[in-house]
């Protein structure tokens, strides 16, 4: 699904990134990074299609949503200093 469409379904959901993010407890990053090369993977692209299917038919998908114990992403942030991206190395000299 294009970056575009995967946006119209959410505001037909009546959801922002920031909003559908929260729902789905990932980092607005995850989401917002496939603006780059403008394509959306598809599973994020059904989740998109049926909260806008659920919307436009006057389904509650919050309500569903809640009953379901979605575990957080981790956070994959930066490396401390002097590592790289969280592999297990010594550290390195700078």
């Amino acid at each position: 699904m294009k970056y575009d469409e995967f946006k119209r379904q959410l505001g037909k959901a009546g959801l922002s990134i920031k909003a559908f993010t929260m729902l789905v407890k990932v980092s607005a990053s995850t989401i917002s990074n496939y603006k780059k090369n403008g394509e959306v993977p598809s599973h994020w692209a059904i989740i998109a299609l049926l909260m806008g299917e659920m919307a436009d038919n006057n389904l509650d998908f919050r309500n569903i949503l809640s009953k379901i114990d979605i575990e957080p992403n981790k956070v994959r942030g930066a490396a401390a200093k002097g590592r790289f991206g969280g592999s297990k190395q010594t550290d390195l000299l700078i």
